[in-house]
């Protein structure tokens, strides 16, 4: 017998010029990239949240407070790592991540699969259970306006039970 649980990740930043941009643990090639207490990286933070809401273990921000100056910087990937390993201490495993980019630029198809590869390569859950898109917003908003890109992720996880 299986039992499933949903999360839902949500996450925007804004675009600034200084840094670069990184989704899916991918730098895009791009003039602008996303401000963060991270590297930013809207598509990571999304899946992290909701893997962590799926596992009932609250949200990125109390796993990783921007108020924590160590944490300055680091590579959402890394806290990616972080929360798989969490998630290793219990009987769930991730079973599927669909997710949905939300920006006006840059184009980002072209990055999808090497996105999917590198989420994969800490999830380990097969890139076909791992279903990225993109989607503008028609220039409408501050996304349309090209200030900021968001990101939806839906995660699946089950436990395995034990038959007696």
């Amino acid at each position: 017998m299986f039992e499933y649980k949903t999360g839902l990740g949500i996450d925007v930043h804004q675009l600034q010029p200084q840094f670069p941009l990184v989704l899916g643990g991918i730098t895009i090639d791009f003039d602008f990239g996303l401000a963060g207490h991270s590297d930013g990286d809207v598509l990571v933070h999304a899946i992290i949240d909701g893997i962590l809401g799926a596992m009932t273990f609250g949200d990125i921000g109390s796993m990783f407070p921007s108020e924590d100056t160590s944490l300055k910087g680091i590579r959402s990937m890394e806290m990616l790592k972080q929360v798989e390993k969490a998630r290793q201490t219990t009987n769930w495993q991730v079973t599927h991540v669909d997710a949905t980019i939300i920006a006006q630029k840059p184009r980002l198809s072209d990055y999808m699969i090497d996105m999917k590869r590198s989420i994969d390569s800490i999830l380990n859950i097969g890139i076909d259970s791992i279903n990225l898109k993109a989607t503008t917003t028609d220039h409408l908003g501050f996304i349309g306006d090209g200030l900021g890109i968001a990101a939806i992720a839906m995660v699946t996880i089950k436990k395995q039970h034990e038959t007696i």
